[in-house]
């Protein structure tokens, strides 16, 4: 039996972290804009939105279902998740490849690369997270 999961996004335990990787594409996009012009700027900023879009695709589709009887749903939900956020991740990787024609590259893995950190560092961000 699968029981479906009626919290909306802004009240998932994650949602903290979405923000602060939006916060971080916009930051580091802002920086890269003042630091080498608007070239870098919105190859930063889609750096980051390569890493935040999927990551919103994967939170829609884990915390769909909830309890000890959606088990099996949950981990397919989660399965399903991961795989659909590495096909959204490489397919915008292409699109942006492929339809940006003017890009800083090492802009666009700059922001990739801090977003994704963001992410890596998540646990620093739950609440309730041991501090020793």
């Amino acid at each position: 039996m699968k029981i479906r999961n009626k919290t909306p996004l802004h009240r998932l335990a994650v949602f903290p972290l979405l923000l602060t990787q939006l916060a971080v594409a916009l930051l580091a996009a802002t920086v890269g804009w003042l630091w080498k012009g608007p070239l870098a700027g919105y190859s930063t900023l889609l750096g980051g939105m390569i890493v935040l879009v999927p990551n919103l695709y994967f939170t829609y589709k884990a915390f769909r279902y909830f309890g000890a009887r959606s088990v099996n749903a949950i981990v397919q939900s989660f399965w399903s998740g991961e795989m659909g956020k590495l096909i959204l991740t490489a397919a915008l990787f292409a699109l942006v490849f492929a339809g940006v024609e003017r890009l800083n590259v090492a802009a666009l893995f700059v922001g990739y690369g801090l977003v994704l950190g963001t992410s890596a560092c998540s646990l620093l961000l739950v609440k309730g997270f041991p501090k020793h």
